[in-house]
């Protein structure tokens, strides 16, 4: 039953019902959550920082590169720190427009990581398969924007949607997730409430993320060409292409299973394995993409090298001068 029209508000608090099965292990899943978003966070901002502090790593390449972990520190900030503190409440709430922000954030993410991969893919067929055009076309001004372009057009995107929503009626305050996500939040509308404009908002956006996937099939099918032709070129695929290749796949297999789920909407699935999937972009990538490029990427992977054997000769030096002063101490004592 709905509440009465007068109680349509959209002022309310939302509860997230999808903790009732954690109710028995909330402590080892904080303990847990809590140590791999810190090892999320720790991975994705020390890469950022390598890229940052060398000048050798300021390419276009590693800049897209340190783009990709900052969006992965954004996206992961909308959904831990409220998903710990959570686990640690009796009750789960969250106010509507924190509801909205979260919903916000979690797209734009996601969404801003398939427009990076286009553009990191758009840069290395310049690289590979327009070597002699890439430095006079890939220039400061073009690179900022490509940047701009893959963050501003996601967050314009669902800016739009969330606006969308917000305008509905809502008739419900249960969202049986761990978080929000626009669509669960669309299902609340009352059933006069309009969502036409919302549906043919959310196809146009489906359509714009489409298209950049064809568009990434269509870079690697002229890569792969090109990179058939030579063994210096097929080297350089695999020092460089074949981890943004392997993120990519890792991307597409997270959101296809995700995106089939939430088209049938399998009644079957336990809550846990559904709160699961809808998290899913937000435990995978983010963990696998810094370890991926850092160990693939041989120009990081040297730096990370560099910085350990530093690390590893400066320790060796402090231990040395503590010896020599413990020995001139028992010397004179």
């Amino acid at each position: 039953m709905y509440p009465p029209k007068q109680q349509r508000l959209n002022s309310q608090v939302f509860i997230l019902s999808g903790f009732n099965e954690t109710m028995n292990f909330r402590v080892p899943l904080f303990t847990f959550t809590l140590l791999y978003y810190c090892m999320i966070l720790f991975f994705n901002v020390s890469l950022v920082l390598l890229i940052f502090l060398d000048e050798n790593l300021h390419e276009p390449m590693y800049i897209f590169l340190s783009s990709f972990c900052i969006n992965t520190i954004y996206g992961t900030t909308g959904f831990y720190p409220k998903f710990l503190s959570d686990l640690l409440r009796s009750s789960q709430t969250i106010s509507y427009e924190g509801c909205l922000l979260q919903a916000f954030v979690i797209y734009s993410f996601v969404c801003c990581d398939l427009s990076i991969l286009a553009v990191m893919a758009f840069d290395r067929y310049l690289a590979i398969c327009r070597p002699l055009h890439y430095h006079s076309f890939m220039t400061k001004r073009r690179l900022s924007q490509l940047v701009c372009f893959s963050w501003l057009t996601p967050l314009c995107i669902f800016a739009i949607n969330v606006l969308l929503t917000s305008r509905l009626k809502l008739c419900g305050i249960n969202i049986q997730r761990v978080l929000c996500v626009n669509w669960l939040i669309v299902k609340l509308a009352c059933p006069e409430a309009e969502t036409f404009t919302n549906h043919i908002a959310a196809y146009a956006t489906v359509i714009i993320y489409v298209s950049h996937g064809f568009f990434i099939m269509w870079t690697y099918t002229h890569l792969i060409k090109t990179c058939a032709r030579s063994r210096e070129d097929r080297e350089k695929f695999m020092q460089t292409c074949l981890p943004h290749l392997t993120s990519l796949i890792t991307f597409i297999v997270v959101i296809g299973f995700q995106s089939i789920y939430v088209q049938f909407e399998y009644t079957g699935f336990s809550e846990s394995l559904k709160n699961f999937i809808t998290v899913e972009i937000l435990i995978i990538p983010p963990f696998m993409n810094p370890l991926i490029y850092g160990f693939k990427l041989t120009k990081i992977q040297n730096r990370i090298l560099t910085l350990l054997k530093s690390y590893k000769k400066l320790t060796y030096i402090k231990f040395s001068l503590l010896k020599k002063t413990r020995v001139k101490c028992s010397i004179f004592l």
